[in-house]
């Protein structure tokens, strides 16, 4: 069985909730970044013995969160010895607005994983891009380098929309499935 991994900060819980729709996928351990960008004691031991790493962040102001990016720059260390090459890795992202930047967000994920020299898992999903198409259909935001979630700014952590989280479910499968295959 593989270990996944998803490390995530969250500063209002709709991306903690995100994370757990991932994990609900893939079986994953959550790591939480906390509000002053630390991961928990033994989190960097965590994250060294996963086969496959997940991020997440809220996209604020076009970019993932500070407390995010200040986790990003201490995985240096990691890094510099190559820790985490040809592990497998993923991505999410979540804000307020539809668009938001949040493609932003997810290329500085994609962009993090590729320095560690890792293997991105993109979402794999048709988008949900016809006149029909809902709130409640899968990737209905039309993702495809890794996950979109939109929570309105009003919304409590209980109304992102289902269709988001169904996304986060299958995108979380999609990632256990590739590290099985990848690290098997």
């Amino acid at each position: 069985m593989s270990k996944i991994v998803i490390v995530f900060h969250s500063g209002y819980g709709h991306t903690k909730k995100v994370a757990e729709a991932v994990a609900a996928g893939s079986g994953a351990e959550l790591l939480a970044i906390d509000a002053e960008g630390n991961l928990p004691e033994g989190g960097w031991d965590t994250l060294a013995a996963a086969d496959a790493i997940v991020f997440g962040a809220p996209t604020y102001m076009g970019s993932p969160s500070w407390q995010f990016k200040k986790f990003a720059d201490a995985s240096s260390k990691a890094w510099f010895t190559q820790a985490w090459k040809d592990k497998v890795f993923g991505g999410f992202t979540n804000s307020a607005s539809f668009n938001g930047d949040k493609q932003v967000s997810l290329i500085a994920l994609q962009t993090l994983a590729s320095q560690h020299g890792g293997i991105w898992v993109s979402l794999g999903l048709l988008p949900a891009n016809s006149k029909a198409a809902t709130r409640a259909d899968v990737n209905n935001l039309g993702g495809s380098v890794g996950l979109l979630v939109q929570s309105p700014s009003d919304a409590s952590v209980e109304e992102i929309p289902s269709g988001d989280l169904a996304t986060a479910k299958l995108y979380g499968e999609r990632i256990a499935a590739v590290t099985a295959k990848l690290r098997g």
